[in-house]
């Protein structure tokens, strides 16, 4: 189908069609003839996650855009293309779509992996300058041979059959327990944070949260990690208990030509809600920068 720009209708929600026939929700936020900062969120969430960092950025004089990705929030959930492969390419038509150019790229944990991706494959001829990867699962986060340091299979199995067996309960577990690091202790819990997490993370279709799984726990992203011939933000926070810093963000700092790292003491995987403020003046400094 064509991803040729078109006015959404006045009160509609803007999406556009892929060509597999996939609708894609998105918000496009602020001045849309300013610098555009380009978000991609993480599993199992949707664009909402991202709603502090664009705000601020928005009013700090940026143009913000954010999707849900297939079979994520207020996107269409197809059977099909639940892979990170098709997740850039689903961008790539993006891109297209809103004619965006020398933008820079922001993707937490699986959208992390999702902006390497893109970025290694569609991200030159001046589509994307910058990138920042956000409590990324870049570079490879399953546990192999050749890959020690990271998580064993059985852990995203234990995922999957979470899911099988009560998706409400585990969509419920996450968040109270590692995402925000609640399980901590003297953390300060907040209800709201949890009670979101779970409302997006039942948004999403069953089969695209499931397979999604595979996807980011499983797909090797070192060869994109060194495409990227651009700057690139590692930020992460060494209490991440849903991706460990040892096997991402510390990986794949030695595979970034350009490579900035930056890590926030104590900070959990949900650095853009816990860490918002912080995470806020990290991006603007290095996007300015």
């Amino acid at each position: 189908m064509s991803t040729e720009v078109s006015a959404h209708p006045p009160g509609q929600a803007p999406t556009f069609t892929t060509r597999d026939g996939v609708e894609i929700y998105y918000k496009d936020w602020g001045n849309k003839t300013a610098p555009v900062v380009f978000f991609s969120h993480g599993w199992p969430l949707d664009s909402d996650n991202w709603e502090n960092q664009m705000f601020f950025l928005s009013n700090a004089g940026y143009r913000t855009v954010a999707h849900d990705r297939r079979g994520h929030g207020r996107s269409s959930q197809p059977w099909f293309g639940n892979d990170m492969d098709t997740y850039a390419s689903d961008l790539d038509q993006l891109f297209t779509h809103l004619k965006l150019t020398d933008g820079v790229m922001v993707g937490h944990s699986t959208g992390g992996g999702e902006v390497a991706r893109f970025t290694s494959r569609y991200g030159g001829h001046g589509r994307v300058k910058k990138a920042a990867l956000v409590s990324s699962v870049t570079p490879f986060l399953l546990q192999t041979p050749g890959n020690p340091a990271g998580t064993p299979l059985s852990v995203f199995d234990g995922f999957r059959a979470a899911m099988v067996q009560n998706r409400a309960q585990f969509f419920l577990d996450v968040p109270t327990g590692p995402f925000f690091g609640f399980n901590r202790p003297n953390a300060t819990v907040s209800q709201g944070l949890i009670d979101s997490w779970w409302s997006q993370g039942m948004a999403a279709g069953f089969v695209n949260a499931y397979e999604c799984i595979k996807a980011f726990s499983e797909t090797d992203f070192t060869e994109d990690l060194k495409k990227m011939d651009i700057p690139v933000l590692v930020l992460h926070g060494s209490d991440d208990q849903i991706v460990p810093i040892q096997a991402s963000a510390l990986a794949a700092i030695k595979l970034l030509s350009q490579g900035t790292l930056k890590i926030i003491p104590g900070g959990p995987h949900a650095l853009p809600n816990i860490y918002a403020a912080e995470v806020n003046s990290i991006l603007l400094d290095f996007i300015k920068g």
